[in-house]
């Protein structure tokens, strides 16, 4: 059989079609990659988290405090002190909301959903877990209400579990905002001075720069470093 033959008896690739929660997951891609966006990062150190993670103690069905619990609650915390990264773009102006609903990024075989926490910044963090399960196990089944993916004003996307060190997240319009976690890993850290190792994670914020500037965006993006370094409040 001559290579032309060979060629002529492979089958056609696959074609898949831009519908569905793919054509929808394509077009909100778009409109997020089209907006004037910045990309800025930070490192940090989960050694409280973790040490608060190990420590509590669960029983029965009880959802475990997780690092994405931890992250959900220092994110919503950070919203209410830094409100302007709360808001949504609209059509000539910029919505500030008052309240804060967290999407939650959720990988499905069919693709990528965001259901959404809402009033985020009254939950502790074992109750963040529970509705991170909830919503979770939800979304991978196909049994949420589409409320369950409405209204979100920020949104958090944890890549960590795969491995990655870092990733720059799309936003999800109209919203201003979204974070990104990488995983956490063993990394060299200076301490008083003095070198150590501790477990670190990258957080990257991308913004819409339509709506916040620079400057109070990194403020925002420590805020949430701090807290988590502190794993202030449970």
């Amino acid at each position: 059989m001559t290579s032309a033959d060979a060629l002529a008896q492979a089958p056609a690739p696959a074609l898949l079609p831009l519908k569905g929660l793919r054509g929808a997951i394509a077009r909100n891609m778009s409109a997020g990659w089209l907006a004037p966006r910045v990309a800025m990062a930070a490192e940090v150190d989960m050694t409280r988290c973790l040490e608060q993670v190990a420590r509590h103690a669960v029983s029965g069905d009880a959802a475990r405090p997780t690092v994405t619990a931890w992250v959900l609650r220092a994110v919503a915390q950070a919203l209410r002190q830094h409100p302007a990264m709360n808001a949504l773009m609209r059509e000539g102006g910029i919505e500030r909301v008052p309240s804060i609903h967290l999407g939650l990024a959720v990988a499905i075989p069919e693709g990528l959903s965001v259901p959404v926490i809402r009033d985020a910044e009254g939950k502790s963090v074992m109750a963040l877990a529970g509705e991170v399960r909830a919503l979770a196990t939800g979304a991978k089944a196909g049994s949420l209400p589409p409320r369950a993916y409405q209204g979100g004003t920020f949104t958090v996307t944890n890549l960590g579990m795969t491995g990655i060190d870092w990733f720059t997240p799309i936003l999800n319009p109209p919203q201003v905002g979204i974070i990104g976690v990488s995983r956490v890993a063993q990394r060299p850290v200076v301490r008083d001075g003095q070198l150590a190792v501790a477990p670190m994670t990258t957080l990257t914020l991308v913004f819409d720069h339509r709506a916040v500037d620079g400057y109070p965006a990194a403020q925002f993006l420590a805020s949430v470093r701090e807290r988590l370094e502190s794993a202030e409040g449970q």
